[in-house]
């Protein structure tokens, strides 16, 4: 797992970043700093026993929204398609909860910056092949994810470095009940959730998501990869009924 930052971690460790713990697990070692979100911390760390290289996520025990628990839960409904990045292990370590998982490579974010916010058609549909793939496992498993973007679909490394991967489900949500298959029922007055630029219709209008809101922000995606922005790039999300409806 990793994100914008993979490429620029240079020698940050743990301590630099006011983490007083360097190991979890027993044997997964913290090393470079990969990025910071409002769920927590992400290093770069290697397991030093197998020397695997691991992503570690920590979550202060303390935080006021505590996520990684249900995050660990979904990772574990999920586990077992091709797209999705294999725990490690859960736990917890100090004043930290953690969250240790296969390591994976530049977020397709990353990619697209560094081509010049530019990829071909083809490089498109590729993409778009196995993108789809990875949210249909997903929605086969009864969540939707809930925060469909360009950072959340990562490459594998080595072997696996043409197969796109999707992380981060601290938003996903069951959108049908695992055992009748009952769909949940509709529901208004929802907030959005979500990263904007690529946020649905539907979302924007408060109605809860399902499987057609992961597929809609993959629309935009694809739009975005292929001409480089989106009408609505840089628009501040709307908090009200009445900016809601000046943005649609």
């Amino acid at each position: 797992m990793a994100s914008s930052e993979q490429l620029r971690v240079g020698s940050d460790n743990a301590c630099s970043h006011g983490v007083d713990i360097v190991r979890v697990g027993g044997k997964y070692k913290l090393r470079e700093w990969i990025g910071s979100g409002s769920f927590g911390i992400v290093y770069r760390g290697i397991n030093v026993v197998s020397k695997e290289d691991v992503a570690i996520k920590l979550e202060p025990i303390d935080a006021e929204f505590l996520q990684l628990d249900y995050e660990h839960k979904v990772y574990k409904h999920l586990a077992g398609g091709i797209s999705i990045p294999a725990i490690r292990w859960f736990g917890t370590e100090g004043d930290y909860n953690a969250m240790v998982l296969q390591y994976l490579g530049p977020s397709l974010k990353d990619l697209f910056n560094y081509s010049n916010r530019t990829f071909s058609l083809r490089t498109v549909l590729l993409l778009a092949d196995q993108m789809i793939s990875c949210i249909k496992h997903v929605h086969s498993r009864h969540f939707v994810h809930g925060d469909i973007k360009p950072a959340n679909f990562l490459m594998g490394v080595g072997d696996h470095d043409h197969q796109v991967y999707i992380i981060d489900f601290g938003l996903a949500k069951q959108y049908r009940d695992p055992k009748t298959h009952l769909h949940i029922p509709y529901k208004e007055n929802c907030p959005p959730t979500g990263t904007a630029p690529y946020v649905s219709i539907n979302n924007h209008k408060g109605v809860e998501q399902s499987r057609h809101d992961d597929l809609e922000s993959l629309a935009y995606i694809l739009v975005y990869f292929l001409h480089g922005s989106l009408p609505w790039y840089g628009v501040e999300p709307a908090v009200n009924k009445q900016q809601r409806n000046a943005i649609l």
